[in-house]
């Protein structure tokens, strides 16, 4: 049976940030597969799913929480990557593998820049964030390069940067499990 509250005392608020950072892990990860080249283009239509799904809404969800909560930082970033997810459904969609010239490398390299600022505001806070924004900005500028030096899928800049993320899927499901773990046993099981 749930104890009841006080009419005085507010219920505690849930932190956002887990369901944000597994959302864009688990969406990250299946794209960076079909970027390293470990899985085909054929696995887009999951990407697209997930982008639409995890990756954008549990991302807006996320955002708009931390904004609700007075976290102006997670609010932005989950926000904006969740729209990241949905924009890139939306290219993936109408152009169903149209050729759009080097505008996907400009587009990538945006959102490096965005993440490159978003890093440099997680150097004070927790390190295994830290480490997700560092790799997520490395993976924008290397498939950016590889988007422009006219990479495939699968090999040079691409790969790598397919790699690349890949870590920072894995960083992301680290930062995410740390809170949950954390929180349920009441101490620090997963240092950071």
């Amino acid at each position: 049976m749930a104890q009841s509250q006080s009419a005085s005392s507010a219920p505690a608020q849930a932190n956002p940030a887990p369901l944000g950072l597994a959302g864009f892990a688990l969406t990250t990860l299946i794209l960076s597969l079909i970027n390293a080249g470990i899985l085909t283009g054929s696995s887009m239509a999951i990407v697209v799913s997930l982008a639409l799904a995890y990756g954008g809404v549990g991302q807006l969800i996320a955002g708009w929480w931390d904004f609700k909560n007075g976290n102006t930082f997670g609010g932005v970033a989950f926000t904006s990557y969740g729209l990241f997810w949905w924009s890139f459904a939306a290219f993936v969609f109408l152009f169903q593998g149209k050729d759009a010239g080097n505008v996907v490398a400009w587009y990538l390299l945006a959102w490096g820049i965005f993440t490159f600022y978003m890093w440099i505001g997680t150097l004070k806070g927790a390190r295994p964030v830290m480490i997700v924004f560092l790799l997520l900005w490395i993976t924008f500028v290397l498939l950016a390069l590889g988007g422009f030096a006219n990479a495939a899928a699968g090999s040079g800049l691409t790969q790598i940067g397919g790699i690349v993320g890949l870590l920072t899927a894995i960083a992301a499901f680290y930062a995410s499990a740390r809170t949950i773990i954390n929180d349920a046993f009441g101490k620090e099981m997963l240092p950071g």
